[in-house]
């Protein structure tokens, strides 16, 4: 029996990446599937923060309730480089060369205890030139923290703001 050998080079490295990247999208729940005729344009780690703040819960007059404020991550590529921003409201996803997108939620699934879920969004056309322009959903998966704080809101503490730490894995779609 011969014994092969394999120098990992960077072409091989992309290559495995991408195919074990076919198997995990195809491990996303049906929710949070991109629609047939799009294909992945760029795979991203999201490393930041979520601002919650305690106030008036909107469907629950009197009630307060920690309530989503606003994201602000870093976006790296898988070799730890800075290829973009996350940041809101609105939510916005912004390239290293000035593109950016926003876009409407379209699903959200569990992303397991203590995570925020997974997302779905559809991408409004981008604004500027570069790597968003044609991008048209965008997925928050594999999520690590992020929730909401479990301390208290209440009248002592309303207006209060929190940060949570979390990660995720951003990935833009554009059709194919």
């Amino acid at each position: 029996m011969q014994n092969i050998q394999l120098k990992m080079t960077p072409v091989l490295a992309s290559a495995l990446l991408l195919g074990l990247s076919s198997v995990a999208h195809a491990m996303v729940p049906e929710s949070m599937q991109v629609p047939a005729g799009h294909k992945v344009a760029l795979e991203t780690v999201g490393v930041g923060e979520i601002t919650y703040e305690c106030r008036d819960k909107p469907d629950a007059p009197g009630e307060l309730g920690w309530a989503f404020a606003g994201p602000n991550a870093v976006l790296n590529d898988s070799s730890g480089k800075q290829v973009g921003r996350y940041f809101g409201p609105p939510a916005t996803w912004a390239a290293m060369d000035g593109s950016k997108v926003t876009g409407t939620q379209l699903a959200v699934s569990p992303g397991g205890e203590g995570n925020i879920p997974y997302q779905l969004v559809q991408a409004n056309p981008a604004m500027g030139e570069g790597a968003m322009v044609g991008v048209t959903y965008i997925q928050r998966l594999d999520t690590q923290g992020g929730v909401a704080p479990a301390m208290a809101c209440g009248e002592a503490n309303k207006g209060e703001r929190q940060i949570v730490k979390y990660q995720a894995n951003y990935i833009f779609w554009k059709a194919s």
